[in-house]
């Protein structure tokens, strides 16, 4: 049943739920042992001291380090220079286990002894923590937000090793319109590869509300936008036939040794374990005790990996969008591919209701047109002005993106008849991404394959950027969906039988979103290893935490927020939206104000219960108002 949430919003008992809290002039120290939480905070005094946690709680993962066979690539000269190549010899995974939690482990002596040991094995980050960003103009974005400014912070490019080399963060700031605020909201977009600066350019009057109490703060995360980007300098993957599954790892391993020497040193240190403490690192760089946060989609694996190594720094954490921490890539992948392919036949469906429709005058018709056109695209790629191609994965990774939210369905039905009658690809990017149609048209006067990348432009609001290589995002999204994912598939996975199994699972989930989720699972057969803390993640000791849950979401089902509370436990309020699109802070009035609500004045739905938001957010405005329960905005 339905329920109007505002009837169910009510001030918590006591103080605040997470109350948000600025420091003073005193910058804060790095990150230190808290007995209490088991996370890094505290006096300057404990800040070399190990890691440890509750018992049964997650223990850190060994940091990821480049291959022993392989020394980590310098960039090229003609990079993004915000990584510096590591120095000093290889890293070798500090042991931050909880001391009192293996086996074997002795007595309270022995446990101190060990501490000791740790604390003096740890290295010293103070000097991350204590920097303070200098904000100025953005550089050359095709739109800016008046008063948004920019900065840079740096992190470790390993956190075990701090001295093997640094990476700049850019981060994005909206200041508050108060003179006194609350500290910061940091925001994460999601992808994972998502770039935070451009989408806080794009949509930050969404966040205006916001900006009453505090500054709105987001950042590419490392090796994402104008944080150190990572490239595979537009090499194609390895394509998998089922034919030779030993052939196919050996050539998988080659592409990311490609993609090492493109990228430079940051691509075997991304991940979201080290995003997090990356986190950890702006909070304090902000001068906030605490982190509020609000992260969508891929940004609530983030939240809740922050939450697992810093409960005690946690402030007000939203996450929209919730993201599974506990089912492997190949399942997710079934789970996205199937929701994409229901989002895309609702939008065909409709499609086929209007006169301008490209795709046919019938649902069936608009959907095997849309079949027919990733057929035609994948045949016959586009070559764009600046020489890059429009691929069959691009456009797939276009319309995934244009399906999150049914507000954009009028506008990718235009973009899609641009496409096919026009061969035009413009505007469906456009739609896809949170910058207009212009930023990503030639220049006037530009010649094809002499874009942006060699003709960066100069702007009116501040210096010129170096250009984010076109294969960023997808490179980001699986460099850290497999950094976060210890399982890879063997040749024993891939012998042509089982490889047909796999591909008939996914082709049944989706014919057009399924091969392209399976590609991606695929890659990560090159990658090393990647870290299993994410799954390990259950009962964080933080603050209430409040995970918006929507019902009709194309990209995360609503049951994933359910086993993620689950998994977080009592801390975690669900608000059930029962809506459509993928998150619901900017598609649904009930869930903005509940969350605007619990940033603002510490109020949780149901006063820390939980609570649920209809699928028609007017509907339900007009059924408040009559029952006089709330008042009109």
């Amino acid at each position: 049943m339905a329920v109007a949430l505002l009837a169910l919003v009510a001030p918590a008992a006591g103080p605040a739920t997470g109350s948000p809290t600025r420091t003073g002039a005193a910058p804060p120290t790095g990150p230190s042992r808290s007995t209490a939480a088991g996370d890094r905070d505290g006096d300057p005094a404990a800040v070399a001291a190990p890691l440890t946690h509750p018992p049964g709680a997650p223990r850190l993962p060994a940091f990821t380090a480049p291959p022993a066979t392989t020394s980590p690539p310098t960039p090229p000269p003609d990079r993004h220079p915000t990584a510096t190549a590591p120095t000093g010899p290889e890293p070798t995974a500090p042991h931050l286990s909880a001391p009192g939690t293996e086996r074997g482990e002795g007595t309270r002596t022995g446990q101190a002894g060990r501490r000791a040991g740790e604390a003096a094995a740890q290295p010293d980050l103070r000097r991350f923590y204590d920097q303070r960003p200098t904000w100025g103009e953005c550089a050359d974005l095709p739109q800016n937000p008046e008063g948004m400014t920019c900065a840079e912070v740096t992190v470790p490019l390993d956190y075990a090793a701090p001295e093997r080399g640094t990476l700049r963060l850019a981060l994005a700031r909206i200041a508050a319109t108060t003179g006194d605020p609350k500290g910061s909201v940091l925001l994460n977009f999601g992808g994972p590869g998502d770039p935070g600066i451009v989408n806080l350019a794009g949509f930050g009057r969404t966040f205006n509300t916001f900006t009453n109490a505090y500054d709105v703060v987001t950042f590419d995360p490392r090796g994402v936008g104008r944080s150190s980007p990572v490239t595979c300098d537009h090499a194609p993957p390895p394509e998998f036939t089922g034919a030779d599954p030993e052939a196919f790892l050996r050539e998988a391993e080659a592409h990311y040794q490609r993609c090492l020497r493109a990228s430079g040193p940051v691509l075997p240190y991304v991940g979201t374990v080290n995003v997090a403490r990356d986190l950890d690192v702006i909070r304090a760089a902000l001068g906030d005790d605490r982190l509020n946060y609000l992260g969508f989609s891929y940004g609530t694996r983030l939240g809740a990996a922050y939450a697992a190594e810093f409960p005690r720094r946690v402030g007000r954490m939203v996450l929209d969008g919730v993201d599974t921490l506990v089912e492997p890539l190949v399942e997710q992948g079934l789970v996205t591919a199937e929701g994409r392919q229901t989002a895309l036949d609702d939008f065909a469906t409709w499609c086929a209701t209007r006169a301008d429709c490209p795709l046919g005058d019938n649902a069936r018709d608009a959907k095997r047109n849309v079949a027919r056109l990733v057929e035609r695209v994948s045949e016959h790629p586009i070559t764009l002005y600046d020489g890059s191609q429009f691929t069959v994965d691009t456009l797939v990774a276009a319309l995934s993106a244009a399906l999150y939210s049914r507000a954009n369905w009028p506008s990718l039905s235009l973009a899609l008849a641009s496409l096919i009658e026009d061969d035009d690809p413009i505007p469906l990017l456009a739609t896809s991404m949170p910058v207009p149609v212009t930023a990503v048209r030639p220049a006037p006067g530009a010649r094809a394959g002499t874009g942006a990348a060699a003709h960066p432009r100069t702007t009116r609001t501040g210096p010129v950027a170096p250009p984010v290589p076109a294969d960023n995002m997808l490179v980001a999204l699986t460099a850290v969906n497999c950094a976060d994912d210890p399982d890879r598939l063997t040749a024993a996975d891939l012998t042509p039988a089982a490889y047909e199994r796999l591909l008939a699972r996914y082709t049944a989930a989706s014919p057009i979103f399924g091969p392209a989720q399976l590609s991606q699972v695929l890659l990560c057969a090159g990658y090393p290893p990647g870290s299993d803390f994410i799954r390990s993640i259950h009962d964080v000791p933080t603050p209430k935490m409040l995970l918006v849950g929507t019902r009709g979401d194309p990209a995360t089902p609503y049951r994933w927020t359910v086993e993620t509370a689950r998994r977080l436990g009592d801390s975690a309020v669900v608000l059930d939206n029962r809506g459509e699109g993928h998150g619901g802070y900017t598609s649904s009035k009930c869930v903005r104000r509940a969350v605007d609500a619990f940033f603002l004045e510490g109020d949780l739905p149901g006063g820390g219960s939980g609570g649920s938001c209809p699928a028609d957010a007017q509907d339900a405005e007009e059924a408040e108002r009559a029952e006089g329960r709330t008042t009109p905005d």
